[in-house]
């Protein structure tokens, strides 16, 4: 039965009082359909609210309200919180109702759901909220208004959302037609604005000491004005720069925890004639609120720009550090990046999380800055290395790890670290430097392994030539179980010609034409396999050769 129809035969059954019959059949649903087990706790403490067994009402209901918390879906959320609002109503706690039912009904609005909306609403016969408010839709209980804006600024860190959102809440509780929330910039000695409400400006700026916004400012002052234009310190610039004819204004500092002002409301032209002094009383409870929030939220934005900061500087020095080995080892320069780009392929196959890809893609870019501590004579050689030079150049894992570690960084940059000395571990165990084996090597360190290893056999050196790409993808495949994770292999093997492609033009410099593209978007690295050992694609093989051997044969 799809969900929508569970819910609505549900409900009807719940409001006739047929509770014995419909407990049974919800239960049935939620042991089946794991993913609608909110929506059957909800459903299950309406039923036992009317059945007036409050006790496990309450016992449902919290079980509802924890797991609404922890999902996305819009139809949840809506029925919970109608739900909730018809148990309001019922208990005649009718600021709780027109939180609830305005909340349902934005949430319904945003996911494009009103149907859904209006069904369960015409179902549960609630009043629509204007049963509690004037004919201008305003608030008759300011109670309400203040619950919805601490509600709405509780858990926002954004600082230009939190702006827009006490601007509007503000807007509607003053029952005004605008609303501009102004903070203090220090550095220029200016208010501005991300969002002036009903306004087409991204920002707005005046001087912290013009006008009637500046005054208060300055001042400290509540100003309540009913002709605006009629006082001499009202600046006028803004009205003209929007075309905006400003009537009325209520103009407050907002203060934060410590009682300096960091900034004004504005709000302008009072719908029904002029702010009153309960407006003022208002405008100060909401003041008191916003302030701190506005506060914790500027707080946050620097630390926000600060990380990122951090993150620059990260970048660029993982960067410089990477470059270094390019130039002490002019043999394998650009090895480390086209790892990188061969373990994103490969992460994103996976649908890795965007931070665990970041994480790894640093770990590729680092894996051999170890190499930093190999004798020039190994490292350069452009012979056939010796069984100690071999032994001496397989140090660089171990060096790395050294070296990095000795970085004091957070504990994703210690993931890092892991990775990047991981990558010459072997699946089977007999790799090093730690000979760590199957899951006990990083999965980070699995996807370098598998990169590093095609990369190295897929890159001319001056003292031998690309080894044909049939003998590549068999080397991988040979080494699924014993020297790869089989699971890694698989999807790098399944991975688009298209993407591989791509990383040979960085070195190359051949860009992939149009006919060519769509040739290889439609085969894989196994596909260009069977196609050679079975001679069934002569065209596949020679498009992909073009940019492998980087020498584009149709056009010389």
């Amino acid at each position: 039965m799809p969900l929508e129809n569970f819910i609505y035969e549900s409900l009807t059954e719940i409001l006739d009082g047929a509770y014995e019959s419909v407990i049974p059949r919800i239960e049935k649903h939620k042991d089946i359909y794991h993913d609608d087990t909110a929506i059957c706790f909800s459903l299950l403490a309406l039923a036992s609210f009317i059945e007036n067994k409050y006790e496990n009402f309450y016992q449902f209901m919290n079980d509802a309200s924890f797991m609404v918390d922890q999902t996305q879906d819009p139809i949840t959320k809506i029925l919970h919180e109608m739900i909730l609002g018809y148990v309001n109503f019922t208990e005649k706690n009718t600021t709780l109702y027109s939180i609830n039912y305005n909340k349902a009904r934005k949430l319904s609005i945003k996911a494009q759901r009103t149907d859904f909306f209006e069904k369960i609403n015409s179902m549960l016969k609630c009043p629509p909220i204007s049963h509690f408010t004037n004919n201008s839709g305003h608030s008759n209980d300011p109670l309400i208004a203040l619950v919805k804006i601490g509600q709405a600024v509780a858990a926002e860190k954004n600082i230009n959302l939190l702006i827009k959102t006490i601007a509007e809440e503000t807007k509607t509780a003053l029952n005004a037609d605008r609303c501009t929330v102004y903070l203090y910039d220090k550095d220029t000695n200016e208010l501005y604005s991300k969002v002036a409400t009903g306004l087409d400006v991204k920002e707005l700026r005046i001087p912290a000491d013009k006008g009637l916004a500046g005054h208060v400012m300055q001042t400290g002052e509540t100003i309540n004005i009913k002709d605006a234009y009629s006082d001499k310190r009202f600046n006028s610039d803004v009205d003209k720069e929007t075309g905006y004819r400003t009537k009325n204004m209520l103009c407050m500092p907002i203060k934060n925890f410590n009682q300096e002002i960091i900034g004004v409301f504005q709000v302008l032209n009072k719908f029904d004639e002029y702010f009153t002094p309960d407006d003022e009383d208002l405008l100060v409870a909401i003041a008191s609120n916003a302030g701190i929030s506005l506060e914790n939220a500027q707080l946050f934005e620097k630390q926000r720009k600060l990380l990122e900061e951090q993150k620059i500087v990260l970048d660029s020095f993982i960067e410089t550090l990477a470059t270094s080995i390019d130039a002490r080892d002019k043999i394998t320069s650009g090895h480390s990046a086209r790892v990188r780009m061969y373990a994103v392929l490969i992460a994103n196959e996976f649908g890795m999380e965007q931070n665990d890809l970041y994480i790894l893609e640093k770990a590729a870019a680092l894996h051999d800055i170890g190499k930093i501590g190999i004798r020039d004579a190994v490292l350069q050689k452009e012979g056939k290395l010796t069984p100690e030079e071999y032994k001496h150049i397989q140090q660089h894992v171990e060096i790395t790890h050294h070296i990095l570690e000795k970085i004091h960084m957070s504990k994703d940059f210690q993931q890092i670290t892991e990775i990047a000395c991981s990558h010459h571990e072997k699946f089977d165990g007999t790799g090093y430097y730690r000979h760590l084996k199957g899951e006990e090597i990083p999965f980070g360190g699995r996807i370098l392994a598998v990169s590093d290893v095609f990369d190295a056999i897929t890159s001319k050196r001056h003292y031998r030539d690309k080894m044909p790409i049939d003998k590549v993808i068999n080397i991988i495949k040979d080494g699924s179980g014993t020297h790869f994770d089989p699971l890694v292999v698989e999807k790098f093997l399944s991975i688009k010609l298209s993407e591989i492609v791509s990383v040979f033009c960085t070195e190359n410099g051949l860009k992939i034409t149009k006919n060519d593209l769509e040739t290889l978007q439609k085969y894989n690295l196994l596909d260009l396999y069977y196609s050679i050992v079975n001679n069934c694609s002569n065209r596949l093989l020679q498009v992909f050769n073009k940019y492998y051997v980087g020498v584009d044969t149709e056009n010389e």
